[in-house]
């Protein structure tokens, strides 16, 4: 933060290093000088009041700066301080009275009682009188709002609320209105009963007040506060106030009716159960006018023709509808959602196809809550659904089927300069398996997932791609698809020319790691991905050093010592031959870390039971899906003569889950009993009969022994120490012939490979070629965390 006048500057730093007198009278010298005075802060008081207005809104931000990093005590604070900004409430420029307003708010909430009381509250009864200026009496308005906050209900009512009396009936309209709008803080000071006697007169008097403004406050206070008050009070007391208001707001400015649209949700649930059903059916229609305000009019007219009133008009009758496309889901429940088709179907249409973009984005937005209150009645909205996919406007997101939309929604999106909406666009795609079908998802998704994560430059986006990539490949139902799928992330890759793109299969390695089973892990990428502590690029080593404690928590003991025999070799590789001193550093921490872990055994632990739990619940789905598999295929083997629903079933019953799975751990998921099987059988066809594709025509894709990658796992390295002696023995050679250097080759461009997917280490730093495997492009520099920013 810096004071800046005249080409002097004064930083504020988050620490000050100096005692608080000192630091004080730097601000102060900082502040004459900025005047060109050398006074030595002897003028502060002067040159604070003479300043212009652009030094006044800097000073109000740095004793606000100050405040906030603690740069000096609370007492100090208050006496050097506090008494410059209340000589400034009043200043003749607004901007700078509520800058320096805006400090005091805060000032307040940390100091202790009697210095509020001494030093605020009892000058506040003098500022708060009639005779005083209109800002003087506003200024206190806020500041009785906020003391509220600092002392007890007995406090408040013995000095506080004779003031807050007398403001709600200032002669000024602003005054009044500026008063009812911090009610509600006191009421929540003071508590219901106070609240009932007091507040609340105030409220109904103020709603009847001659000024809108004034009006429009108590309504929406009173709105606020509807929790506050009985059944009673909301049926007697509020709601002939509300329906006054709802009845004159065409009437009023349309102010009043861009705050009504807005509180409706909120109205909505805090009269529910009070209305009649005369007064229901009064307020939704009500509603429903609010949604078309503003459309019924001509659209003959030339708009040049219109005049400066008519479009403020329309951009007021804007801002309601979009109002009321915010508060739809609150109307849904209103009405109740089994009645949506006849009550508000119509609205929803409405809404949707608004001519303005506000308004179908604010639908656009409410969209999956609507859904969720649907439940199963989500189908009407279908239709709704492919109109926003369709919209012309990006923030929206085109379909005689839901799947063009998606893609050309994608597509625009990566054609913008707004990364974060496509970001978040991608990360939304990770519902799709719920959605549309695997096959779909893999013809017409996943190559864009890949292509995205090696060509696209912005870092989140990429990420983003790759996690939905793994979540597609998760519930991919074809064993076929998912072995080349990995084969493309190992060869494309971890195995991939650029640098940046190895990097990039470390972070899928991790995805994986969260979405699927250890055993998943461990079978296909555990090898490929500790060869990369051979890669000749600091920055992808570093980055493989900081992953290895999640790679280490896949393993299970006895099953898996082959495998932790070879990441103790690759580690103990990294101590004895690494030269880079960031990366070393990184594998000394990293060591000691993975030698303080605790590996998990084959059988349940307590201390592990519900990662075990749930570990095992990802491997029963992953086996589950090739049973579905296997029984689909059977299925369309009996094309030729239709499978009837008797057969079908049978063969299904026949089929047993694959005795694979570990007889330690038990099959059944946890709060289910032996009885829920038949329930699982009925979800397994429920299952299947969705996995169906819409595109029957097979991908036949020729690759290569995928299961070379798992069968390197099963060949069991000669015993080495554990991790715990590599920290004590780093310095010992090792020789590893298991390690070989690959021959670089260019990448498959689409999914079918004839080459197997390997399991061998990758080439040491001395062998690689480095224009091949040390760069995006060419030899990368080392990086600063090695990482790269994305665009802002």
């Amino acid at each position: 933060m810096r004071l800046s006048n005249r080409g002097i500057y004064f930083s504020v730093s988050s620490k000050v290093h100096e005692n608080a007198h000192l630091f004080t009278q730097r601000v102060w010298i900082s502040l004459c000088l900025s005047r060109g005075c050398d006074c030595g802060g002897e003028h502060q008081l002067e040159a604070l009041h003479v300043a212009g207005v652009e030094m006044q809104l800097t000073a109000a931000v740095s004793f606000l700066t100050i405040l906030q990093e603690e740069s000096v005590s609370i007492h100090t604070y208050a006496h050097s301080f506090l008494q410059v900004i209340l000589l400034h409430l009043e200043h003749r420029d607004a901007g700078v009275s509520n800058a320096w307003l805006e400090t005091l708010l805060s000032v307040i909430d940390v100091l202790p009682k009697e210095t509020l009381r001494h030093e605020i509250l009892n000058p506040l009864v003098s500022k708060a009188q009639l005779s005083q200026t209109v800002q003087s009496r506003l200024v206190s308005c806020k500041i009785l709002g906020k003391l509220t906050n600092k002392f007890d209900a007995h406090a408040i009512k013995r000095e506080i609320l004779p003031l807050v009396k007398s403001l709600c009936q200032d002669v000024e309209y602003e005054v009044r209105s500026c008063m009812c709008r911090q009610l509600e803080n006191i009421a929540q000071g003071i508590g219901t009963e106070l609240t009932k006697s007091v507040v609340l007169p105030e409220l109904i008097e103020l709603s009847r007040d001659e000024g809108s403004s004034v009006r429009l406050a108590a309504f929406e206070t009173l709105v606020n506060l509807l929790d506050i008050f009985d059944t009673d009070d909301r049926s007697q007391t509020i709601l002939p106030l509300v329906k006054s208001f709802c009845e004159k707001s065409f009437k009023a400015d349309e102010s009043i009716l861009i705050s009504l649209s807005f509180h409706l949700g909120k109205l909505c649930h805090g009269l529910y159960g009070i209305f009649t059903p005369d007064q229901h059916l009064r307020f939704l229609e009500f509603y429903k006018k609010l949604c078309t305000l503003g459309l019924q009019q001509e659209n003959g007219h030339n708009e040049n023709q219109i005049s400066p009133q008519i479009l403020e008009q329309e951009k007021k009758y804007i801002s309601v509808r979009k109002n009321c496309a915010y508060n739809f889901p609150a109307m849904i429940v209103f009405v109740d959602p089994k009645n949506f088709h006849m009550e508000l179907y119509s609205t929803f249409f409405c809404l949707c196809h608004d001519p303005e973009v506000p308004v179908r984005y604010t639908i656009a937005i409410c969209f999956y809550e609507v859904s969720k209150l649907l439940n199963s009645g989500v189908y009407l909205i279908h239709k709704e659904l492919i109109t926003l996919l369709q919209d012309e406007s990006l923030e929206l997101s085109s379909l005689p089927d839901l799947i063009p939309a998606l893609t050309a929604a994608e597509q625009r999106a990566a054609a913008s300069l707004k990364w974060r909406t496509h970001e978040k666009l991608l990360q939304k795609y990770a519902c799709l398996p719920h959605v549309i079908s695997s096959d779909q998802i893999y013809y017409r998704f996943l190559q864009r997932m890949f292509t995205i994560m090696m060509t696209n430059n912005v870092l989140p986006v990429q990420k983003a791609a790759s996690r939905t990539l793994c979540i597609f490949l998760r519930y991919n139902r074809k064993q076929e698809q998912r072995h080349e799928v990995i084969q493309k992330l190992i060869e494309q890759l971890g195995q991939g020319k650029s640098y940046w793109n190895r990097l990039r299969f470390l972070d899928t390695c991790e995805f994986i790691i969260e979405i699927f089973s250890k055993s998943f892990f461990c079978k296909y990428f555990f090898l490929p991905a500790i060869e990369l502590t051979h890669d000749p690029v600091a920055n992808v080593r570093m980055k493989l050093c900081c992953l290895l404690p999640k790679v280490k928590s896949t393993l299970k003991i006895p099953a898996d010592k082959h495998l932790l025999q070879q990441l103790e070799m690759c580690v103990r590789k990294l101590l004895c031959q690494e030269k880079d001193k960031d990366v070393l550093a990184i594998v000394k921490r990293t060591v000691l870390e993975l030698d303080r872990m605790e590996m998990s055994m084959d059988a349940f632990q307590k201390k592990f039971y519900e990662k075990d739990l749930l570990d095992q619940e990802k491997e029963r789905e992953e086996l589950l899906l090739l049973e579905m598999e296997q029984l689909e295929k059977e299925k369309q083997q009996n094309d030729g003569r239709p499978m009837s629903d008797k057969t079908f079933e049978k063969k299904r019953r026949d089929t047993k889950t694959p005795t694979t799975l570990p007889k330690s751990i038990p099959v059944s998921v946890p709060g289910t009993s032996p009885g829920t099987s038949s329930t699982s059988k009925e979800i397994k066809k429920s299952k299947l009969i969705r996995s169906q594709s819409f595109n029957n025509q097979a991908f036949h894709a020729k690759y290569g022994s995928l299961d070379k990658c798992a069968s390197k796992t099963s060949a069991a390295a000669a015993y080495t120490p554990s991790v715990s002696g590599l920290a004590k023995t780093s310095m010992i050679s090792l020789s590893d012939d298991s390690f070989r250097t690959r021959n670089a080759s260019s990448a498959p461009s689409s999914f079918s490979s004839n080459t197997p997917l390997p399991g061998t280490s990758r080439g040491t730093g001395s062998s690689a070629d480095p224009k091949s495997s040390g760069s995006k492009d060419t030899q990368p520099r080392k990086a600063t965390l090695k990482s790269r920013k994305s665009n802002p």
